[in-house]
């Protein structure tokens, strides 16, 4: 794995900074020396005081500025190119979304409404300013339930099983009619389950961690066999920005190579925590998948990138890090993903 950034500094705007790729992605960039632009609506998609713990780690750097706007606002992306108070950006890196499978079937607009019209602002930014690069956040929920394990990128990806899927399945086409037309380059990733400290609390680590630690009933969909890719957020973060380099138009995924059973999880979680999971069986939704697996073969081809950490070392990590944290994180709320 290339444990740097081979690329001069630059100038990089990244949406979705207070999220919790975003925010890795953007601590990597400036430790790299690069300057970064974030942009975030702060939503209340899930409980704000995590994305905001997360900013305040980002405004300590003096390479870091902050704009609050919402990507699918096509006139609030206008302006920020148009105000002249910022230098051009070298690159974008779009990592603002709704994301989760199970809220998508509730709240389909509000997905689309990110996830492709926001993309098509980004994108259009792009061509009129003339930005060459583009980095777009997709998923391994478009492999769906019947292609072959582990997913590679050339898999069937027209059956999605959510509005979450589905938008990123809109949003990766049009970034490719953009590459056609205009001769954007363009990286698309799809993360597979990303985890780790100050992760997303619609995300099963972060729930089990929660629910065990305050001893409080812990939901499992389905009998706990599924597999999950987890990848720990450090690598997505370094892989994402390895994508900054030209290639043309390439999917790609970034995986841990690792898929592991929910049940093997949380009986981690359990040792780590020396406390007993109360476990509450609901039936499986239609909109998860049974398994997940990359093949991250063409990540190590075109990136150099390897996953670097074990989901045993990525998770002690995470708990350590809800422990410290535990004042004021054990009352924020967790739902499903």
């Amino acid at each position: 794995m290339n444990p740097t950034n081979p690329m001069n500094p630059m100038n990089v705007l990244v949406t979705g900074c207070a999220g919790f790729i975003g925010w890795k992605v953007c601590e990597r960039l400036l430790e790299e020396g690069h300057t970064v632009i974030g942009v975030d609506v702060l939503n209340d998609a899930y409980d704000v005081r995590l994305k905001h713990w997360r900013l305040e780690q980002l405004e300590a750097h003096p390479n870091f500025s902050f704009h609050r706007l919402d990507i699918s606002d096509r006139k609030a992306i206008h302006d920020l190119s148009a105000t002249g108070r910022q230098p051009p950006f070298g690159g974008v890196i779009n990592l603002a979304a709704r994301a989760g499978v199970r809220q998508s079937v509730e709240n389909p607009w509000a997905y689309y409404e990110t996830n492709l019209t926001g993309t098509l602002n980004l994108l259009e930014l792009c061509r009129g300013t003339g930005i060459q690069k583009f980095v777009l956040a997709s998923t391994s929920s478009l492999y769906g339930a019947r292609n072959t394990r582990p997913f590679g990128e050339d898999a069937d990806t027209d059956e999605p099983l959510s509005p979450y899927a589905a938008s990123k399945k809109a949003a990766e086409t049009l970034c490719y009619a953009y590459h056609h037309l205009h001769g954007l380059d363009v990286t698309v990733f799809r993360y597979f389950t990303v985890y780790g400290p100050a992760g997303r609390p619609d995300m099963s680590i972060f729930r089990f961690i929660k629910w065990i630690a305050e001893n409080e009933r812990l939901i499992l969909y389905g009998d706990g066999t599924q597999e999950r890719d987890f990848t720990y957020v450090d690598d997505i973060a370094q892989g994402t920005l390895l994508g900054l380099k030209p290639l043309g138009y390439e999917i790609i995924n970034l995986g841990s190579d690792r898929p592991v059973k929910l049940r093997q999880i949380i009986k981690s979680i359990e040792h780590l925590l020396g406390q007993d999971a109360l476990i509450h069986s609901r039936p499986v939704h239609p909109a998860d998948v049974p398994a997940t697996w990359a093949d991250v073969s063409k990540a190590r081809r075109l990136l150099d990138w390897e996953p670097q950490t074990v989901w045993e070392d990525g998770l002690e990590r995470t708990v350590e890090w809800y422990l410290k944290n535990r004042e004021w994180v054990k009352s924020i709320e967790v739902r499903p993903e």
